[in-house]
């Protein structure tokens, strides 16, 4: 039985053909796929999950632990910055630690040495058309990149991460940039036993050209003698979540309005961050609304879509690809009630994972 609304429903029928993408990429090319938790995070679906991947990989310690407690396989240890308090737990709790700076590498080099060592490598070339996302913007702090100076520590890593690849839909910008990382450290990953490419690469979306990108992983994993592992967060998730929502008012203030359970401050926050439109299907039909959320910011609107009725109290809204970098960032921005998770499982029966009442808005606080 559904949950009252807001809810987030994941559909392990809509996961399932991006998982098999995966599963055929990883047999393709021989590359592992860790599932980045900065992305996606909820558990209850990684039994499925788990079956087609073959870890996790992270960006604190607390996603470090939730890999390892929830998810079978592999599992990576990387942060911008690690805390000397956590090193142990975060030790003992992964297979491999990728340190983002030779500063880091040196000040924990010694309490990991007997641990899998990386170290994120900034190539200085991206696929982000957001500067506030790009990790090769200027001054980026987001990994070496001095090969002069990587090669000091060759010695004391295994492997490298190179991550700056967002939203890359398109195979020879991802090759065209390969490229150039083989061109500039490829002296140095031929040095070391296994590369991550990270995420952002789309190769789950329609007509990605799947075999072009297994080849291209597999010649240069064959090249350099490295185990390639990629990060897929979104592409493994993409179009299998939506946010289920009621109208709750209407009213006419130039153009129609419906004001909805829910908040994109709150519950999606990176609609707000990068000032784009949630996603509602089939958006046809001859009335145009604005679905509003109901927090007291006056930017608080999902979008302008179009329904085959004009929208009253009572109805419902359902925002679709609602997975990616939303659940993840869910706020408590003005007590609006936290949407539940709600699972559909492969035979159809959806089942109620999480709810959220005012005893966990009250604990977030003090």
């Amino acid at each position: 039985m559904s949950p009252r609304t807001p809810y987030y429903l994941i559909d392990k029928q809509a996961l399932l053909p991006n998982l098999e993408k995966i599963a055929r990429l990883r047999e393709l090319s021989g590359a592992k796929s860790l599932l980045a938790l900065k992305c996606f995070a909820s558990w209850s679906v990684f039994d499925l999950m788990s079956e087609y991947m073959d870890g996790t990989t992270s960006s604190s310690p607390f996603e470090v632990k939730l890999g390892r407690s929830h998810f079978p396989g592999e599992t990576h240890a990387y942060s911008v910055a690690w805390d000397e308090a956590d090193m142990a737990e975060v030790l003992e709790n992964s297979d491999k630690i990728i340190f983002n700076t030779i500063g880091q590498l040196e000040r924990f080099g010694e309490a990991a040495k007997d641990h899998v060592r990386g170290l994120r490598v900034n190539p200085g070339i991206s696929s982000s058309s957001f500067d506030i996302a790009d990790p090769a913007r200027p001054f980026s702090r987001l990994g070496e990149h001095d090969p002069a100076r990587i090669e000091t520590v060759c010695d004391r890593v295994t492997g490298f991460m190179f991550h700056n690849n967002c939203e890359n839909a398109d195979f020879d910008r991802f090759d065209a940039m390969l490229g150039q990382i083989e061109q500039r450290f490829g002296h140095l990953i031929a040095r070391m036993e296994w590369i991550s490419l990270g995420g952002g690469i789309h190769f789950t979306g329609e007509g990605y050209p799947l075999e072009k990108l297994a080849e291209r992983l597999k010649r240069f994993s064959d090249e350099y003698g490295v185990q390639v592992y990629l990060e897929p967060g979104e592409a493994a998730i993409t179009n299998s979540t939506t946010l289920e929502l009621t109208v709750l008012d209407t009213l006419d203030n130039g153009k129609n309005l419906a004001i909805v359970d829910s908040s994109i401050e709150a519950h999606m926050l990176d609609l707000l961050i990068y000032r784009e439109s949630a996603k509602v299907a089939p958006n046809t039909g001859d009335h145009e609304w604005m679905v509003c959320g109901n927090s007291c910011l006056a930017g608080d609107i999902f979008g302008e879509f179009r329904f085959e009725q004009p929208l009253k109290p009572g109805d419902r809204v359902s925002i679709r690809d609602a997975a990616g970098y939303t659940m993840v960032k869910k706020n408590w921005f003005n007590g609006v009630r936290m949407p539940a998770i709600a699972v559909r499982d492969l035979d159809g029966t959806v089942r109620t994972v999480r709810e959220f009442g005012y005893g966990d808005f009250e604990a977030a606080l003090s």
